[in-house]
């Protein structure tokens, strides 16, 4: 039989990005390698320059090669922070170009989705995008459909929510090329035992509780769903309390058991959450981003935000940018 060729994948790393991304996707194919006795993945570090580059946890890494080098590829991912951009776009873009052309499949990884929405090379394809980052994903690309699976892999992009997500990726990958059995054994090597869909949904914490919302009361949770559909134009409770089929006052001991909080509080929380994203991950005026989540007062948000974060919007945008990595972000693994 005759042997497949090697499968090729780039992961294009941007200052600030998330290393976590990096080895999940790295090792997987290493022990891939390794128990089949094949050199079945081939992996390249790419940056924009051929110069080292620095990660969210502060570590150097020196790419193989800048992209401008880059021949072919079966797989690139770009591995970011929301607020990496290129240095020169229009070359990063000839390039990206080229290689879209020549069958490479693009593809993102955490916060890599933003550089890459920014390419405008994936026009409305649906994006998968980590929960946490959604609020400032849609502000900038409210064209570009949003999914809450871990993995999308429709039309000619992956996207890939964090670094969890990326070994699952990986593990498909290497069960394509190779086989299940080996597929299995990586997985086992890494004590990785739940291997996901990519239709698995993101896993969202609940505020302030050690539940997640698998756990919780189909009630509370469908609340929590009404609440995350109503952030721009708010709800009152009682219609929550209506839609899910109990009294305001059942709705009220409900939450407060599963949550150890009020209804209203919880949605006030969820609210400052999502603004939370956009004061962090845009440059959007304080004013709009307490419009965009439903305050028809900037005065009112800016009192509520304070007393959830302990700060002003305004001094929670320095703090943060206070701590980036050379030009971009210090960010969570994903």
């Amino acid at each position: 039989m005759e042997e497949q060729q090697t499968t090729s994948i780039g992961i294009l790393i941007f200052p600030g990005f998330p290393m976590a991304c990096l080895t999940s996707c790295i090792e997987p194919l290493r022990a891939a390698n390794e128990i089949s006795g094949q050199d079945a993945f081939r992996w390249t570090v790419v940056a924009e320059k051929d110069e080292a580059v620095q990660s969210s946890a502060g570590v150097n890494f020196s790419p193989d090669c800048a992209l401008a080098e880059v021949k072919s590829l079966d797989h690139l991912l770009f591995a970011a922070s929301p607020n990496s951009v290129f240095e020169s776009p229009s070359k990063a873009n000839a390039v990206l170009q080229r290689l879209f052309r020549g069958k490479t499949r693009l593809g993102a990884v955490s916060g890599g989705v933003f550089p890459l929405a920014r390419s405008r090379l994936t026009g409305e394809n649906p994006l998968s995008v980590h929960w946490c980052y959604e609020a400032a994903f849609q502000a900038e690309f409210p064209e570009i459909p949003i999914q809450d699976t871990v993995i999308c892999t429709e039309g000619a992009f992956t996207t890939i929510s964090g670094a969890s997500a990326v070994f699952d990726y990986m593990l498909t990958l290497i069960e394509q090329r190779l086989d299940g059995e080996t597929m299995a054994e990586v997985a086992c090597w890494f004590q990785h035992p739940f291997i996901r869909s990519a239709a698995v949904t993101q896993k969202i914490p609940a505020i302030s509780t050690a539940k997640s919302q698998d756990l919780m009361p189909k009630q509370v949770a469908r609340a929590i769903q009404h609440f995350a559909e109503h952030i721009e134009n708010p709800i009152q409770i009682s219609e929550v309390a209506e839609a899910v089929g109990l009294s305001a006052r059942s709705l009220e001991r409900g939450f407060k058991k599963a949550t150890g909080q009020s209804p209203l509080s919880y949605y006030r929380k969820m609210r400052m959450k999502q603004a939370r994203q956009l004061v962090l991950y845009t440059n959007d005026p304080v004013a709009e981003i307490a419009y965009m989540v439903g305050y028809a007062t900037p005065s009112a948000f800016m009192r509520h935000y304070r007393e959830t974060f302990g700060v002003t919007p305004i001094s929670d945008r320095r703090a943060k940018n206070s701590l980036r990595v050379g030009s971009d972000d210090v960010l969570p693994s994903g």
